[in-house]
Parts: C-alpha cells; structure tokens; sequence
C-alpha cells in the first residue's frame, strides 16, 4: 500500500518557500538543483501529505491552498511546459519505481519452495490542480493518480505470506492503466481546517508516514502491514469513496476524522482490477478513524518529528478466526466461521530527527522512526506489529544526497489463528492464510544504502533478513539481496 517519500516531507513541512509559487517563472528549473531528491518513494501525493505544511508556511497570505508537488526530476522544464501549467496551478509528475529481489539462502525442503527472485514495479502518472489560481476558487485544489503495476515478490517463493519483500505489487497489478484515486479538497481558515472528498485509499490518510517507503518491504512501506489485515482499511492502489476532515487546532498539532465505505472484493480482479468501478452497489459497512498528531521542530526548527496516535472502528462483517456461529471451533463443527460485526485497530507512528548535519539541506540528518499497530485478535491474522528504525540521510559530506537506512520489524500472529491452524494440521486440511505450519510470530529486518545517481534518479542496494518466515516455525530463515530504483521523469 501506500506512496510517499523524505523529500516530500522535508521540504514541504520545512522550505514550503521554496516552491514554485516563492520563485519568479525563470527561476523554476533553478529550484530543482539543489534541492533534496525524492528518494525511493512512490510518486503519490498522499493527501496526508497534501496538508502536512504546517500553519503559516502556505505560499502567500492570498493564496491558501497547500503548495504543488514538485519532486527533483529529469526534465526540469522542457519547452518552458512545467513552469507554464505551475504558474496556471497545474501539475503533472510522471516517475517508475522498481523493485527486485533474490534469495542467497536455500528454502526449506519439503514444501515444493524454491530460491528464486522476481521483479515488480510500477508507473504512475500523477495530476494535481490548484483551482485557487486556475480559476479563482479559493482553497480548493484536486488530485488524481493512475498507475501500471507488474511483477510479484520473490519472497512467497521460500514460503513467506506476511511481509512481502516488494512493495510496489498487489490490487491493480499486472495491469496497463489502473486508476488509484480522484478526489478534491477544500482549504479554509488560513490551514486550519482542510476537507477532502472523492475516491481515496483508506490508508493514504491513516497512520501513514512519508519515511517508509524509502525501504522496500511491504512491512514498512507505506503504512505498517498489519494496518491492511482489515479489508475495510483501503489501501494503496485501490479506493473506496470516503471523506476526511482534518483540523489544526494550533501550527503543530492536528486532528482528524472521516468516513470510508467499505466495499467487498475490493482486492480482486472481477470488478477492481482496472479501479474504475465507481458504483456504490456492494458497500458493505463503513470505517471511521480517528487520529490526532504532534508535529514539533526542535533546536531552532533543525530537528523535525512527527507523532500520531489513532484508533479506527468499522462496521463491517469478518470472519473470525478460531469459532464458528455457535461458539465451537469451526474445524471441528464443520460449519462457516462466525461473522462479527464490527472490528477495531489503533496505532502510534513516531519519527524524529536527532540529529542534523551542519550545512546540509533541511533534510539532511539523522533519523529515528518508530511504530506499533494493534488489531482485533477476532477478525486479523496480525494482532501487533512492532518496528523502529534509523534513516540518515546527507551524512556522506561528498555525497550530501544519499541516504543509509535501516529497519526491523516484529509481527505477532492472533492465538486464535495458530489454534485453528493446529486442529487443521491435525485434521489434514489446508492451513488458514495458506500457511505451511502453525503461525506465532515472525521477525524482518532491511538495510538499504541509497544513491542518488542524477537528478531524479536514485538507485538502493537492498539486503533483507526474513526470521521464521510468514511467522511460521517450520520454514528456515531467508535472506534476500536486491534494489529499489526510482527515476522521476517531470
């Protein structure tokens, strides 16, 4: 799931006023020079991101909307097009990213597993209108995001069915043209309050964090993977029609709530695939979430960080995990697993710089990052997932662009979903989530240096360490080589 990247987040939170809107028209390919790259990361504008500037860094007093996507990319300005449409409140980004893996260990035998590796990416092509200077319409801007996907990752291939090691895969992949949302949103008040209606990912806006998606494993990137064991949390690439309400009671501090609707099979193929199925006809309840942050600037504004809490109640039906209708095991009944009505999950997400290297960017410093994520045991094969990690980036003083990282991650498997699973091994039958043993709890960790090879092109070798892989026993622990590359074309 989910899209985004350190250099949005620097330099939006940080130097808004180095936007294209603070800079004469001629100036606009200068801007991009020595500005911070934009990372490994996807080229989405969460709309968590959209108004993560914080108030009284919007362009102007006049113009309230939240300042454009302006990524480092390859094509500055051909033909003067970029800086004609920006001066107009247009924008259009266009990048790839890609992702391989490999095994460098052995699987283990018996299982029909393989040591293989596999590639899996996707282009975007992302849209952003700032209808306050289009046309008038003040505070108010929109934004869409179409993709193409294709691959897998390579770590189902040893038997891992948890954290896949490629990221950019799943809903919409395999696919020329999948649209991943549309939606517009209102500014008022000078920042304080920010609307957002339309087509939107559950998770875009929902214990999200920029910093992930500089890693590659679908444990980090771009939410922590145990927020997307609830189907009524939409995740990245695939929306559901929602609206968000966010409110900034003071320049550092925000709160916000909305409405999702769920839909079922949003995930499959039969009507998802391309994403443009817009009717409403198989809403099967709704999530409402609730989230508050802290977005403070230590020693002088030098030192950024970021801290959310937030909790998130849905309506609709889940199968659960161990019982069936009438409160026995439903391998042993033989019947349907219980539906209930209603599931729940919370979260904190936390990051901040602790460090910032002296004359270099905004960005350039010493990170940490750090989460936890908690889910109904009753309704998800993840009940906690734990991580924390260190990103730093400028540290090099000949290579002020490039960034080391490195992240680990802990995920707890529900009690109820090993106990179901026992009685099916001890029955013959084929092991919930497609397991090859009894899941209890599974270990990842990455490491990644990335390099910024040119403007907009960044390039990330990538080592991940997989223990107990798909938090199952019985399979040996695997480790992978392979990188991440992200090219930004305008």
């Amino acid at each position: 799931m989910a899209t985004p990247t350190w250099f949005r987040l620097g330099l939006r939170a940080t130097l808004a006023c180095t936007a294209l809107y603070c800079v004469s028209p001629n100036a606009f390919a200068q801007s991009q020079v020595g500005a911070n790259p934009q990372g490994a990361g996807q080229n989405s504008e969460e709309p968590s991101e959209r108004v993560n500037a914080q108030l009284g860094q919007f362009t102007s007093p006049q113009d309230i909307t939240p300042p454009l996507p302006q990524p480092e990319a390859i094509l500055t300005d051909p033909f003067g097009w970029n800086t004609y449409l920006r001066n107009r409140g247009v924008a259009f980004t266009f990048d790839n990213t890609n992702e391989f893996t490999g095994a460098i260990t052995k699987p283990t035998p018996g299982y029909g597993l393989r040591q293989g590796s596999s590639n899996a990416g996707q282009y975007s092509m992302e849209s952003d209108i700032d209808w306050e200077r289009l046309a008038g319409w003040r505070g108010f801007s929109t934004h869409a995001v179409i993709v193409g996907r294709y691959g897998i990752p390579a770590s189902r291939m040893f038997g891992d069915n948890l954290n896949p090691s490629s990221e950019i895969y799943g809903a919409g992949g395999n696919v020329a043209v999948h649209f991943v949302y549309g939606y517009g949103e209102e500014t008022l008040f000078n920042g304080h309050l920010d609307i957002i209606a339309g087509r939107i990912p559950f998770l875009n806006d929902f214990s999200s964090n920029p910093l992930y998606c500089n890693f590659m494993n679908n444990a980090f990137c771009g939410n922590p993977k145990a927020s997307s064991d609830n189907i009524a949390h939409s995740s990245y690439p695939d929306a559901v029609w929602s609206t968000r309400i966010r409110v900034r009671p003071t320049k550092t501090t925000y709160i916000q709530t909305g409405v999702y609707f769920a839909q079922a099979g949003i995930y499959g193929n039969t009507q998802y695939r391309t994403g443009f199925k817009f009717n409403g006809a198989d809403i099967n309840g709704e999530a409402i979430p609730v989230e508050a942050g802290w977005e403070p600037i230590f020693s002088k504004g030098t030192l950024p960080g970021h801290y959310k809490l937030g909790f998130a109640w849905d309506t609709t039906d889940h199968k659960d995990t161990y019982y069936d209708g009438y409160g026995n095991p439903y391998v042993l009944s033989g019947l349907d697993p219980r539906r209930n009505h209603g599931s729940w999950a919370a979260w904190a997400l936390a990051d901040q710089m602790l460090y910032h290297h002296k004359g270099g960017a905004p960005a350039a410093g010493l990170t940490a990052i750090a989460g936890a994520y908690f889910n109904s045991q009753r309704t998800s094969t993840r009940a906690q997932q734990y991580e924390i990690g260190l990103l730093d980036r400028g540290f090099w003083a000949s290579r002020p662009l490039d960034a080391v990282g490195a992240n680990f991650s802990y995920v707890r498997v529900a009690p109820k979903v090993g106990q179901t699973q026992a009685l099916q091994l001890q029955y013959d039958d084929p092991l919930l989530n497609g397991s090859y043993g009894v899941q209890k709890y599974g270990m990842v960790l990455e490491l990644l240096y990335q390099i910024h090879v040119f403007r907009g092109v960044t390039f990330a070798p990538d080592f991940q360490y997989y223990w107990r892989p798909g938090a199952q026993e019985v399979l040996h622990n695997a480790a992978m080589l392979g990188f991440k590359s992200h090219i930004q074309f305008f």
